[in-house]
């Protein structure tokens, strides 16, 4: 992916995080080692920029997934607590550092020398990138630094979430203006295609690109009024417009395809490869991540029309598993695999968060004279053993940790063999822009005008498209270790299956809701910041969103109920310290611009608004009736 060519470098103003990072990278010189502001060209520093900013929105996404009712994790971690809507600061970094630090550092400069150069191109995919990772930080703080953040001065002042939103529209429109251009530059510039990892420098991918995020951005607005979307308002017409202008099928998807690599690492302090997908950082490679039941029934019974979904045995992880006398009969196994049950989030012995199985010889109970070594849990509550059904979404690779294939085995033994789940794998594609998602946006806005026939068909196009899109990779792990289609997780789903769902598990137009058409969103973009925007969008309302509830052990934790009340949701994230720490002044002004914000105590005393507990409950400006 040619990252061996790019450079990453730190900027003076872009947020304070910079002015702790960035020091020994700011000496001006011309050691090639140790590259200057002023010696990068600007085409060498697209491929760092795409890799922190894909790895920002992935790391986002994930954390925010658990808020949506699909995924917990085991008692006491950052997750499950998100997974019972009780957001801790441990969320709030991550995303901020990779986007500001790794990313957005270098792409006003690479912005600058891209159009000194009369290269439309860069300069296009530049402003694109600009937006992209400034939505996702109002998307998840609502206000921050965006006028001034890379530029003086050094602690910036914070624009308020209107300013950033309108702001983020006028840069997209202003990248498809230099990308249309740069069809016809100068033939003897850099294209695209160096160091491009996304679309590997086609420019109409790029365009088309374009056009879903803007559509993708206006239809946040949903709250707003009718109106001009360059007002700040919901802009139907605009949306379809964008629609008709994006991709028309999965040939025209924007994807970084990552791979099972040890090469070149990123300079941020994690030391791991950049060629693999973040969310096997951050979950694929970890353990005590599980699939909540509501998932798992909107997976295999979706809308009660007893038809399993074909993605079903590629999301839901598997192990290597033998039948006994207490197995229950609705546990799915395929010859010697059996795949993992849903965690039920409303149930209280599981309140606490699932236990994770351990794997290995009998346990002092066991009274099995073979001594087989199995998954167990170490548990004398009789009520918890049954935990060994939930299976981890762990995978393992081959590059980095020099295993045989991607599986994970718990202790190295074929036996203990888990599969992981599609999208966390080393080597899963990141889908930052596909045709499933112009068609289930295409399906939204036309549902809400009432058009439910031409609703329904775009809804059954984004679903054929999210199962063919799923055997591209599949098909592709197969032929990289042919091995792998012992495991029902990588086998390629067959035409038939797919017919079958598509004409008889879906629905028919006469039936469709806003419902079906989101948790079919949510299967095809698992894991995208997407998926928790739309929750904030319709309100977590289950009429919207079917079988969603928060879970029964928000109320049982004290903390919980202090970060997000009852009668309030949880709608952004708190500030990081970084901000807190070093840009405090300025942070704690915007709060004069935010609605909810409490900036004095009951006797006047000025306080802290980032730090009101509840803070979490604030809407972000999309997310609210402002105008």
């Amino acid at each position: 992916m040619n990252f061996f060519k790019s450079m990453i470098l730190c900027s003076v103003g872009v947020a304070s995080l910079a002015l702790t990072s960035c020091n020994d990278w700011l000496d001006v010189n011309t050691d090639p080692d140790s590259p200057s502001d002023a010696a990068a060209l600007y085409y060498q520093r697209l491929a760092h920029i795409q890799f922190y900013t894909r790895d920002a929105q992935v790391f986002a996404g994930w954390r925010c997934s658990f808020a949506n009712g699909d995924w917990t994790s085991t008692n006491g971690s950052t997750y499950y607590n998100v997974s019972i809507h009780y957001p801790t600061n441990s969320l709030c970094t991550t995303p901020y550092q990779w986007w500001f630090v790794g990313a957005y550092a270098n792409v006003p400069d690479m912005y600058k020398k891209a159009m000194d150069a009369g290269n439309f191109q860069f300069a296009g995919v530049a402003e694109l990138i600009k937006a992209y990772g400034s939505m996702l930080m109002t998307d998840l703080y609502g206000e921050m630094p965006y006028t001034y953040a890379a530029a003086e001065p050094a602690l910036p002042p914070y624009d308020n979430g209107k300013t950033i939103f309108l702001g983020c529209l006028n840069d997209i429109d202003h990248a498809i203006e230099l990308l249309e251009q740069g069809r016809s530059q100068a033939a003897d510039l850099p294209t695209l295609a160096v160091n491009d990892s996304w679309n590997k420098g086609d420019l109409e991918k790029w365009i088309k690109f374009a056009y879903l995020l803007k559509a993708r951005w206006i239809n946040h607005l949903n709250k707003k009024a009718a109106g001009s979307y360059k007002e700040g308002k919901y802009d139907a017409d605009e949306i379809l417009r964008c629609l008709d202008n994006a991709m028309k099928s999965n040939a025209d998807n924007t994807i970084s395809h990552c791979i099972d690599a040890n090469g070149d690492y990123d300079v941020l302090g994690w030391s791991e490869p950049i060629e693999y997908n973040g969310l096997f950082s951050v979950c694929g490679m970890n353990s005590g991540y599980f699939v909540t039941k509501r998932l798992e029934e909107n997976l295999t019974n979706f809308a009660g029309n007893g038809v399993e979904d074909p993605r079903a045995a590629k999301i839901i992880p598997w192990c290597v598993s033998g039948k006994s006398a207490d197995t229950p009969a609705d546990v799915t196994f395929e010859g010697k695999w059996r795949r993992s049950k849903g965690v039920d989030m409303s149930a209280v012995p599981q309140a606490g968060g699932p236990l994770r199985a351990s794997f290995g010889p009998a346990n002092k109970d066991d009274k099995d004279p073979a001594h087989i070594d199995h998954f167990w849990i170490d548990t004398d509550n009789a009520v918890r053993k049954g935990d060994t059904l939930f299976i981890e979404q762990t995978s393992s690779c081959k590059e980095y940790f020099g295993n045989q294939d991607i599986l994970y085995r718990r202790d190295g033994s074929d036996a203990s063999t888990e599969s992981g789940t599609f999208f966390t794998r080393v080597s899963s594609p990141v889908y930052l822009g596909v045709y499933p998602e112009v068609c289930f946006i295409r399906a939204e806005v036309l549902f809400n005008q009432g058009k439910k026939d031409l609703a329904f068909n775009a809804y059954k196009d984004g679903i054929k498209a999210s199962i063919e899109l799923m055997n591209e990779r599949l098909s592709s792990w197969l032929s990289e270790d042919a091995s792998l289609a012992k495991c029902p997780s990588f086998t390629v789903i067959s035409e038939a299956d797919k017919n079958n769902y598509l004409n008889n598990g879906i629905g028919t137009s006469g039936d469709l809701t806003l419902g079906k058409i989101f948790i079919q969103k949510h299967i095809a973009l698992m894991f995208s910041m997407e998926v928790w925007n739309d929750y904030r969008r319709y309100d977590y309302d289950p009429a919207v969103f079917p079988g969603f509830f928060v879970p029964e052990a928000h109320k049982l934790s004290a903390n919980a109920m202090k970060a997000v009340p009852d009668g309030k949701q949880f709608r952004r994230w708190r500030q990081c310290s970084h901000e807190l720490n070093y840009n405090s002044k300025e942070l704690q002004a915007i709060g004069e611009q935010v609605p909810g914000a409490v900036l004095k105590d009951k006797d006047g005393n000025p306080v802290a608004w980032n730090n009101a507990d509840d803070v979490w409950t604030i809407p972000v400006w999309w997310d609210s009736d402002q105008q």
